[in-house]
């Protein structure tokens, strides 16, 4: 990162060097690898859990993944922060002994194996469930544990495609279309820390763990809850985009795209009322969100002609809180934005080989407990000297 620029970082807030956290004492071994698994284990980490990151010798696929930084990968970086890091060849006795003695004191191990790995590597649910029957245990799959499909590998945009959320991106009548930005990974994280969340809130009454599985193919499902409602005696093939029509989306301005949403009444008015068009709002033609949608081809290039006057970052101020928008901007953009500032989503972190650089530093605020500090994703193997020590020690002490 230019070290010009090293003194415009802002301090990291008070509420993230605040001690604690909702999950504090809780001890999490991550095994998992790529982005669903990792970053839900990372949102843990965010509320207080101490994570183990336990990667194989060749290291987790992640940290190869094409980036600008010399050292490191961007994207392990991002889905990783605060956890330590060890390395394991669990194919190798003493390293799965090593293992089976950190399941023993730990909370949650989380995995991304297919459901076949982990019996060849004697690491299921039952074996470790017999080790420590607290033990919540995450499996993070492709498809989910059964069916004809339960083996096949998962990745976030075959998933994408294949449950139908491509084809409903593009425009009408054009061919699918990715959502970049591994939507599906992230989805699976959140659900993966919402139900490993649960299960250990459960436990506190039961005192026993127990299976929690999560996979892209549920959550790509879950996120389109809202499409996927099929009532009894209408046709399968029926409409099922919630778009509301030309006026409601991204339009050219003068200068920058704008996203302008006018789904309600309040909003239309005032939409029309902010660009000169009253008339279209006095228009019983469109006086409904359908009715919009119907006669988007007259609607929307008078629109067009209108935000032409100015530029994206003028109609956003103009509109203010009377339309919902926002100008088309820029992930870089987001560093300096005085709403993330203000929320201290971006804090700085240390990496030995990176150095300084801001990142995503706390997902959730917590009022009462806000959590420990962030800290920087591991390199490979940085710990695992010092936990093989600790393991050792516990087991001299018996």
């Amino acid at each position: 990162m230019d070290a010009q620029r090293m003194d415009a970082f802002p301090p990291e807030p008070a509420a993230a060097r605040s001690p604690g956290g909702p999950l504090a004492g809780v001890r999490v071994l991550d095994l998992s690898a790529y982005i669903a698994g990792p970053y839900g284990c990372a949102l843990l980490a965010d509320q207080g859990a101490e994570v183990i990151k336990i990667e194989p010798p060749d290291g987790d696929n992640l940290r190869q993944y094409p980036s600008t930084l010399p050292s490191e990968s961007r994207a392990f970086l991002g889905v990783n922060r605060s956890k330590r890091g060890i390395v394991l060849d669990l194919k190798q006795a003493a390293d799965h002994a090593v293992l089976l003695r950190l399941v023993r004191d730990a909370d949650v191990l989380v995995h991304n194996f297919r459901p076949g790995v982990p019996p060849r590597l004697g690491i299921d649910f039952e074996r470790l469930q017999l080790i420590n029957p607290r033990l919540i245990y995450c499996a993070v799959t492709g498809y989910g544990e059964t069916g004809p499909m339960k083996d096949k590998a998962g990745y976030d945009q075959v998933l994408q495609t294949m449950t139908g959320m491509c084809a409903l991106q593009g425009r009408r009548g054009g061919p699918p279309e990715i959502i970049y930005g591994s939507v599906v990974d992230y989805y699976t994280a959140a659900l993966l820390a919402a139900g490993v969340s649960s299960a250990l809130y459960e436990r506190e009454r039961s005192g026993l763990g127990q299976f929690v599985g999560v996979s892209l193919l549920r959550s790509a499902l879950t996120m389109q809850s809202a499409r996927m409602i099929w009532a009894e005696g209408e046709s399968l093939d029926i409409g099922r985009d919630m778009r509301s029509g030309g006026v409601t989306g991204i339009h050219p301005t003068r200068d920058g795209h704008i996203y302008i949403s006018a789904n309600t009444p309040r909003f239309w008015k005032a939409l029309c009322a902010k660009t000169g068009l009253d008339a279209l709002a006095a228009d019983p033609r469109y006086d409904s969100v359908r009715k919009r949608a119907e006669h988007a081809a007259e609607i929307v290039p008078r629109l067009h002609q209108a935000l032409a006057q100015r530029g994206a970052p003028e109609w956003e101020a103009l509109f203010g809180d009377e339309v919902p928008c926002a100008a088309a901007r820029r992930i870089e953009d987001m560093f300096e934005h005085p709403q993330v500032l203000a929320e201290g989503i971006v804090g700085t972190l240390e990496h030995p080989q990176v150095g300084r650089y801001r990142a995503v530093a706390q997902s959730i605020k917590f009022g009462r407990t806000p959590g420990p500090a962030p800290f920087a994703a591991p390199m490979l193997g940085q710990d695992t000297e010092a936990v093989k020590a600790a393991v050792a020690a516990r087991d001299a002490q018996g």
